[in-house]
């Protein structure tokens, strides 16, 4: 039986197993999908299941997406661009890292069916997800993108990256269509995102990468002034069915039995 792993500190929250063993379930494949709490200093041991066939692949989630990838072999163009890993399986003896937040995000932004033209972006935190959403972004046609992080530095080194990007400091809020929160605030239930919503005002798209739980504060807080709200559960399962794509080489449907698994935790 071959095995597979989603990799995170914290995962508890993590809906990937519930999700992969539909699949895996559905197509009659020989495997299993668990999640794993790890610390930083036990990534190396996983990778190195992965090289002896211990396990067959491994997801990763926050915080480890880019502190992963000094122990592949080989990056995928997208993973690459983004610095940022969320897919990992071995080819031909080389350890692959590969990414597919983007279009995962991508494909959820379609499905609002929000107009994207000539909007402005603003997110929320430079950890491992954030390069993988500017690129989805700018894929839609959305270049003006500001972002603000809790530690200015991290926002420094995006900036590196995608020199376009403008950056708010943390606490001020500056107007925008699109606002997505792509920190891991919102996992706990006090969690809450010091936004000035008056200044957004209304009618805007709000976003959370965080799908569990469905409604945080920050989508909470905008629904009250008459936004249209997302969690990232279409994320999460688009970017779940290209990993298994990837792992499996077949595409699992997405249909209203698994919105429906998704929604019943």
């Amino acid at each position: 039986m071959k095995k597979y792993l989603v990799i995170g500190n914290p995962i508890e929250h993590s809906l990937s197993p519930k999700l992969h063993n539909y699949w895996i379930k559905e197509n009659n494949l020989n495997a299993s999908y668990e999640k794993k709490l790890i610390e930083k200093s036990e990534i190396k041991g996983i990778i190195d299941d992965l090289k002896n066939n211990k396990i067959s692949g491994v997801n990763v989630t926050v915080p480890f997406k880019a502190q992963v990838i000094p122990f592949l072999n080989k990056l995928t163009p997208v993973s690459q661009e983004t610095g940022s890993v969320n897919t990992i399986y071995k080819l031909n003896d080389e350890i692959v890292g590969d990414n597919t937040d983007v279009d995962g995000f991508c494909a959820a932004l379609k499905k609002t069916q929000y107009n994207f033209k000539s909007k402005k972006a603003f997110i929320l935190g430079a950890g491992g997800v954030a390069p993988s959403i500017i690129c989805a972004l700018k894929k839609v046609g959305i270049s003006n993108i500001s972002l603000s992080n809790r530690t200015h530095e991290k926002s420094e080194i995006l900036k590196k990256k995608f020199t376009d990007l403008k950056l708010v400091n943390w606490g001020e809020t500056t107007n925008a269509d699109i606002i997505i929160n792509a920190t891991s605030l919102g996992l706990k239930e006090n969690d809450e995102i010091k936004l000035d919503y008056s200044i957004i005002g209304s009618n805007k798209l709000f976003y959370d990468v965080i799908y569990n739980p469905s409604e945080t504060k920050f989508l909470l807080n905008a629904k009250k002034l008459n936004n249209k709200i997302e969690n990232g559960k279409l994320m999460f399962i688009y970017q779940a069915q290209l990993a298994f794509k990837i792992w499996h080489n077949v595409l699992p449907k997405i249909d209203d039995n698994i919105l429906n698994l998704m929604d019943h935790d």
